[in-house]
């Protein structure tokens, strides 16, 4: 089984998108990010998924936003790996802290270690969504993990003429009374609509853009983690310098400042040591 993972493991090398579709299609959620997992809830019912029974659900807690309580839900899946003896050290201080990168990490291991447990395939007769309910907190609609539903329909009823008309979200069947009844207005609202209607399409444009753009950075910001993480690098002082840049935990500060005093320091150090030497 994938228990131990080498850094350059294909697992490592899957993207953000299919890690977010394995976990939505399977847990029935609708995260949009890699951070929204890093309370170990989703970590846990995975487990509970590819282990059915091993997992205590009852003390999961989905609704977990403090560190507090996120550390509580890591603690029982590290229970979990202690009792399926899986040999896998949890990194809970740096998860907790939200970071995409070492929750992208974990996650990539997860989904090989899973794999290898079923082979990818999923078990049909397991029910996310009621194991959820059944166990651990009370599963709020403000809850950070967004169980799909299906809207509520409303029912529309027009005293005057008898006629009862339903509106659903999805699919709405609006009644005659309510549309516009043509004319200029009519065709100002035609226009209307389809300009706001090319303005959607620019915008869903624009934002695939970004994503390809954000994701390509993301990529190289990854490889250059796996570089400085790599054994005979991990204590080099240029990757030091450069993981206090990836691991900075306050996003409105930049670490470049701390990183070059670091290294301003070691060549300080290393010029007072020459020095002394001559």
């Amino acid at each position: 089984m994938a228990t131990s993972i080498g850094i350059m493991d294909s697992a490592y090398f899957v993207g953000r998108n299919e890690i977010l579709t394995w976990i939505n299609n399977r847990l029935h959620l609708n995260l949009s990010r890699i951070e929204e997992a890093a309370s170990g809830a989703v970590q846990c019912q995975m487990m509970d998924m590819t282990f059915p029974g091993v997992v205590p659900m009852h003390k999961v807690n989905f609704d977990a936003k403090s560190e507090y309580d996120m550390i509580q839900n890591y603690k029982v899946l590290q229970e979990v790996f202690t009792k399926l003896k899986i040999p896998k050290h949890i990194e809970v201080n740096r998860l907790v802290k939200g970071r995409p990168l070492d929750n992208l990490e974990f996650l990539q291991w997860l989904k090989r270690y899973c794999d290898s447990v079923n082979g990818g395939i999923m078990n049909e007769n397991y029910n996310p969504v009621e194991r959820r309910s059944k166990g651990g907190k009370d599963r709020s609609s403000k809850s950070s993990l967004k169980s799909t539903k299906s809207l509520p329909t409303t029912t529309l009823n027009n005293s005057g003429s008898g006629e009862t008309h339903t509106l659903n979200p999805n699919n709405a069947s609006v009644p005659k009374q309510l549309r516009s009844s043509g004319g200029a207005g009519g065709a100002n609202s035609s226009a209307e609509a389809q300009a706001l209607s090319k303005q959607v399409t620019d915008m869903k444009l624009s934002m695939e853009l970004l994503e390809k753009e954000r994701d390509f950075y993301f990529a190289k910001l990854r490889d250059v983690e796996i570089l400085c993480q790599a054994a005979e690098l991990e204590n080099d002082h240029v990757c030091v310098a450069i993981k206090k840049i990836l691991y900075a935990a306050d996003a409105k500060e930049s670490a470049l400042d701390e990183a070059q005093e670091y290294l301003n320091q070691i060549l300080n150090d290393v010029d007072a040591e020459e020095n002394t030497e001559a």
